[in-house]
């Protein structure tokens, strides 16, 4: 068992070598314990993937295909999303603490993890897979509902986020503008599930990472028409109503438990 754990340890190291080595002095971080590394290396990924894609799409949204996507007049101010950004830092270091502590775990046995899909083989692989992106949906649901039905926890935590509330104050920056423990307790189910199915690890860490990018692409306010897929036609929905669309990745929960609302309905029939 100790050398199969090995694994999920020389796997961490290579990330830590590849992305601290390509930013910092191996004599920076070269020292530091290996959870430490691995919190510093979740940190400078998860800016440079927040920066980079946020900057990307907003050019092409709002500059390149200006007037095509969002009107004019929807366009977000410089303002606005400026401070989006800095919420954002603000929590990007409490993030990356909860990728850090599920990678200890892994590394320690107390999960399902497997290192290798040869190890499952690959029609396991994608059951595990699907069973895994359940789970995870069920829970953010939930965990977003009652971070909108339980009071102190919206007063607190979830209102840091709903000050954007209408599509000229929504912007791919938003996607992590949170209080911090707001967006640790919405990716929560993400480490949850590691419990309750087996998870290759590399495909865990992947999805934390695909969280980042999605999490962008549905503030943008541009309806991708895409069924089942929660995108963020339906996400600028509850930004406005506050009651509706709490789902992740798709519409099936919002469905089944009553609180979804199409955004093609809410347009006028001609």
């Amino acid at each position: 068992m100790e050398d199969y754990l090995k694994l999920f340890v020389e796997e961490t190291s290579f990330y830590n070598r590849m992305v601290l080595g390509t930013f910092l002095p191996e004599s920076w971080w070269g020292p530091l314990p290996h959870m430490l590394q691995g919190w510093l290396r979740n940190y400078i990924g998860g800016v440079l993937l927040y920066f980079i894609s946020g900057f990307l799409w907003c050019f092409y949204i709002y500059h390149l295909k200006r007037n095509v996507y969002i009107p004019k007049d929807a366009i977000p101010s410089k303002e606005a999303m400026l401070l989006q950004i800095s919420v954002a830092m603000k929590a990007m270091p409490w993030y990356c603490a909860l990728p850090s502590l599920s990678e200890y775990m892994i590394e320690n046995g107390w999960t399902k993890c497997f290192a290798r899909i040869s190890d499952v083989g690959w029609p396991t692989y994608i059951i595990n897979a699907a069973i895994y992106l359940v789970i995870v949906e069920f829970g953010i649901y939930w965990m977003h509902k009652l971070l909108h039905d339980i009071k102190p926890l919206y007063k607190y935590l979830h209102a840091t986020h709903h000050i954007y509330n209408k599509q000229n104050t929504l912007s791919p920056f938003a996607g992590l503008a949170f209080h911090p423990l707001d967006g640790i307790l919405q990716a929560v189910p993400h480490v949850v599930a590691l419990f309750l199915v087996p998870m290759h690890f590399t495909t865990h860490i992947a999805l934390i990472f695909v969280e980042a990018l999605w999490t962008a692409n549905i503030h943008d306010c541009i309806h991708g028409k895409v069924w089942p897929v929660m995108g963020a036609g339906y996400h600028t929905i509850h930004h406005t109503t506050y009651r509706h669309n709490y789902g992740h990745y798709t519409i099936w929960m919002d469905w089944m438990f009553g609180t979804l609302r199409d955004p093609l309905k809410r347009m006028p029939r001609k």
